[in-house]
């Protein structure tokens, strides 16, 4: 009897060792997760100008670890350089946008020119693996009925914004973390893909929005306002 109990404790502590490492890992990998809205009670547009460049890796990087998608605005002569940094925004889940070939102020150039700018563009991301795009932003967000009817050429929806973080502008974490803090269902924020602080707010960034029920949709080309992942 003594043996068989001694046997039946022992059982019973490894049954009880095994549970307990199992919770410990559940805990563990609960911790690690991302910070996730609990229900996403609206959608907002994260987007990225100017890329790909050599910060993309590290920006991806930090958007899937946080749980984030975004739409990243692609430079035409970048996309044509750097094709598989286009393909990696495709793999992490991001959507890929076109953002003309050379950033040039677009109201100033003739028709041809702006058709140049966008049909090259939207030729270099399908090249180097991004789809064909669906919406433009024009640089500087400056814009004019000859812009818009190429872009209608091109069956392009145009992408501004409802909240400027102000990165391009030197703006500290803090302050593009509380620009994102500002934003609302169905807004879109201004971001750029080589900004250093900007990189670095992305996590709280996802922590802020998770806070208020909100989550990193896509933007839609019939409205142009951020909705749920298609």
């Amino acid at each position: 009897m003594g043996r068989r109990a001694s046997r039946s404790a022992r059982s019973l502590f490894s049954r009880l060792a095994v549970l307990a490492m199992a919770a410990a890992s559940t805990l563990t990998v609960q911790a690690a997760a991302p910070a996730h809205a609990a229900v996403c009670t609206g959608y907002v547009g994260l987007t990225f100008d100017d890329g790909p460049s050599g910060n993309t890796p590290a920006l991806l990087n930090a958007l899937t670890q946080n749980g984030l998608r975004a739409t990243m605005f692609n430079e035409g002569q970048y996309a044509a350089a750097n094709p598989s940094l286009v393909r990696a925004q495709v793999s992490a889940g991001m959507w890929v946008g076109n953002h003309s070939y050379t950033h040039p102020h677009l109201t100033s150039l003739s028709q041809a020119q702006i058709d140049s700018e966008i049909s090259r563009t939207q030729s270099a991301i399908a090249a180097a693996g991004g789809g064909t795009p669906k919406l433009f932003r024009p640089p500087y967000g400056e814009t004019n009925a000859t812009v818009k009817a190429v872009e209608a050429r091109y069956g392009l929806t145009e992408i501004l914004w409802n909240v400027d973080s102000q990165d391009w502008n030197g703006a500290s974490t803090d302050a593009i973390v509380a620009a994102a803090g500002r934003l609302t269902n169905g807004q879109v924020i201004l971001l750029h893909d080589w900004s250093a602080n900007t990189l670095a707010a992305i996590p709280r960034i996802a922590r802020g929005l998770a806070a208020r029920g909100l989550c990193a949709g896509m933007i839609s080309p019939s409205t142009g306002r951020a909705v749920a992942p298609g």
